[in-house]
């Protein structure tokens, strides 16, 4: 059996004299029961749940916990195992066949990236194999190494790293944004020519339904409290710190600016000192990452890839994205033309789904993301919870955007048949997969707690106070305190 971390940690500090020396430093305590929302940066305590049950914060109710119903590990890893077999059986199918004047083209989920990549536009064929091929595979086979180490009695070491890696990959999956891809293109090839829908399509509809469903019922928090939390820990400094563990019902609240959460566990911690927003405080004893009060950067680093957005947006919407050739005429198509064309043929609902998603989105993430970090900037107090759940839901349906890009690469794909007709990708389609990207990167990279921040709203109170989490059924009714406790301590 391989030596796990606490035993080599025990090893080095004896060999090195570690445990003379952290007897003379400061602990760090960790606080169980303590939680801090990720999106104000209020620290609150959090009750034990039962099954069914879910904790939102009590000041901008955003949902912090909730525990399903669900075998936490059975029922995701029937779900995972179903998704690998779907996207397995998707890469081996066809899409779709295109008939015209008898002459057929089938094509795979492949021939889209490569087919922009044989045009000369290598950086949306890249964009668009990482997204639909590439990380679907890296998440699920990320996703069957998780469950493997949670249903450990020891959670391996390297399991932790995973996990993290797994939360920020996740969002490059866009399986479920290819699926309306496939859609908005198949009812622009129907006036075209005869249309064969392959079975690559179905596999992938199914593919996007059992990754969802194995999101939704992976509870990654249980996950984290069955990982060990390592009795000695390391500072930024180099200092090696002894770690001890209290209960957040066993002390009085600590001092807020003493405290800080793991931004990848969410472990609260409490040091000796007023923890600064600007430097990291030292690795996290459960998970091994660099812990920090708010991420460096956190609101240049949005602001400028905000700002680049803006300049890629005008050729976005200006330029065409897709040259469409048939006999008897064809040209230039930019992404408010496709709409207007869905609109004319009598698509309507399928108009205004691309009209929503491809204009209309790009353009509130913008507006939305200037908002709050203008506002941030001044420190304004104005509308705070209203600008955390509009942060919650940019987050959300930033992805949806790329529903575009996906149409254009199937239908480049897919119509390739020389005199007769042939679509290819111009230069609105690279600007717009640019400002879907850059968008996403200025919402990943904004942290709404320092909306809260700004407008001082999470500095220490005159006379602490502890603040405790909302804790509801899934169908919206509140659950009383006593409700949660044990039969003996009501």
């Amino acid at each position: 059996m391989s030596e796990t971390i606490s035993a080599r940690t025990t090893r080095l500090v004896r060999g090195a004299g570690w445990s003379r020396r952290t007897a003379a430093l400061r602990h760090v305590w960790t606080i169980d029961g303590l939680v801090e929302c990720s999106g104000c940066g209020l620290f609150q305590r959090m009750p034990a749940l039962e099954p069914g049950h879910l904790a939102s914060c009590a000041r901008c109710q955003q949902t912090l916990e909730w525990r399903r119903r669900t075998s936490p590990l059975q029922t995701p890893l029937a779900f995972c195992i179903s998704s690998c077999a779907l996207y397995l059986a998707a890469l081996a199918s066809s899409l779709m066949t295109l008939d015209v004047y008898g002459r057929e083209r089938t094509v795979s989920l492949l021939t889209g990236p490569m087919e922009l990549l044989h045009e000369g536009w290598g950086e949306a064929g890249l964009l668009v194999g990482i997204v639909t091929i590439v990380a679907p595979a890296i998440v699920i086979g990320m996703m069957f190494a998780i469950l493997y180490a949670a249903s450990r009695r020891q959670m391996p070491d390297w399991a932790p790293h995973l996990l993290i890696w797994y939360e920020k990959l996740r969002p490059w999956s866009m399986v479920e944004v290819y699926v309306l891809g496939i859609f908005v293109a198949y009812t622009k090839l129907t006036d075209l020519a005869h249309v064969d829908v392959g079975p690559a399509v179905y596999l992938i509809a199914a593919l996007m339904l059992t990754m969802a469903a194995t999101d939704s019922t992976l509870d990654t928090e249980l996950i984290w409290q069955h990982r060990r939390v390592e009795s000695i820990t390391r500072m930024e400094n180099g200092e090696r710190v002894r770690v001890r563990h209290v209960r957040i019902d066993e002390i009085d609240m600590p001092p807020v600016d003493h405290l800080v959460a793991c931004p990848a566990c969410g472990l609260v911690g409490e040091l000796s000192r007023p923890v600064s927003n600007l430097q990291c405080v030292g690795m996290c004893p459960r998970c091994d990452h660099r812990v920090w009060r708010r991420a460096p950067q956190a609101l240049a680093r949005p602001t400028a890839f905000l700002i680049s957005a803006v300049i890629c947006y005008f050729p976005a919407n200006l330029l065409p994205v897709m040259t469409f050739f048939k006999i008897g005429g064809g040209g230039g198509h930019t992404i408010i033309e496709g709409a207007i064309e869905l609109w004319q043929d009598g698509m309507v609902p399928l108009s205004l789904l691309v009209f929503f998603a491809s204009i209309v989105v790009p353009m509130l993430k913008i507006l939305s993301l200037g908002w709050m970090l203008i506002a941030t900037w001044r420190g304004s107090s104005f509308a705070l919870v209203q600008r955390t759940r509009l942060f919650h839901v940019v987050d959300i349906i930033g992805r949806w955007s790329m529903i575009d890009v996906f149409m254009v690469s199937i239908l480049v794909a897919v119509v390739r048949f020389n005199s007769l007709a042939n679509v290819t990708a111009n230069a609105g389609m690279v600007s717009f997969a640019a400002v879907v990207v850059l968008t996403l990167f200025a919402a990943w990279s904004f942290d709404p707690r320092l909306m809260w921040d700004a407008a001082g709203q999470n500095r220490p109170a005159p006379g602490g106070g502890q603040a405790s989490a909302v804790v509801r059924t899934r169908d919206g009714h509140a659950v009383a305190e006593t409700e949660m406790m044990e039969p003996g301590q009501a």
